[in-house]
């Protein structure tokens, strides 16, 4: 798990599509660097986020580390497109010691989405995002939490017809994350809050139990309700 606040911005060092070494696992492998302050605990096995995708070291040294990349991972990220020099996110996995400043990420990319608009109010920046797969709009709601990149963010407006979304971005954050670097067009990783999904799947559980069981009151309220519309329909015919 992992709380959205970023503790450190790295460069990458290597990007490659098949790593056939010990540690690159025969797919794709991604080297970070610049990312000492957060590997003075590292071991083998780790889990860290890399602009919000929770990904497992493979390889480390006082500057840089390694991990690999499933394909599952690479559809569902920006990952596959990294090119040398891109600054990325990162974030070490949450320990019982850390104050929980941001919200609970799981560092599990849901989709991602388009820039598709940015412009400053007063000293900070708005920014509007596109989903690529609009399913994921029914988990955000204005005010609601929102992991862009694994940045811990507020959500500001929801346009559920177009599958867009704002946050915005004080002076404070911009100096600490990479998103003031990218532009309109580029693509994010976005991970919504976990709360709606669970919330979301226990009323299709709860729903799915009562609809199916004719001793639930939901079963009996739908079953008087059309017997009062096919009653109405008899009498006029």
């Amino acid at each position: 798990m992992f709380t959205g606040i970023i503790e450190q911005i790295g460069s990458v060092q290597k990007y490659l599509a098949l790593d056939d070494s010990q540690t690159g696992g025969n797919g794709a492998s991604l080297t970070i660097e610049n990312a000492g302050p957060i590997l003075k605990d590292c071991h083998l096995g780790d889990s860290i986020a890399i602009n919000g995708t929770c990904l497992t070291v493979t390889e480390f040294n006082n500057d840089s580390f390694k991990v690999g990349i499933s394909d599952e991972t690479l559809r569902r990220t920006t990952l596959g497109s990294s090119k040398v020099g891109d600054k990325v996110n990162l974030e070490r996995a949450i320990s019982g010691n850390v104050r929980f400043g941001g919200h609970l990420v799981q560092g599990h990319v849901d989709t991602i989405a388009e820039i598709i608009n940015r412009h400053p109010d007063g000293n900070s920046i708005s920014f509007t995002f596109r989903l690529r797969d609009s399913e994921f709009i029914n988990y955000i709601v204005p005010k609601g939490f929102i992991a862009v990149d694994g940045t811990s963010l507020t959500v500001t407006g929801v346009n559920y017809q177009e599958a867009t979304f704002s946050i915005m971005m004080v002076a404070y954050t911009q100096s600490k994350v990479v998103l003031p670097l990218k532009k309109i067009g580029d693509y994010v990783n976005i991970e919504v809050d976990l709360t709606g999904k669970l919330i979301s799947r226990q009323v299709e559980l709860q729903l799915g139990s009562q609809i199916s069981n004719e001793n639930s009151q939901l079963y009996q309220l739908i079953s008087r309700i059309i017997d009062k519309k096919l009653s109405r329909s008899t009498r006029n015919d």
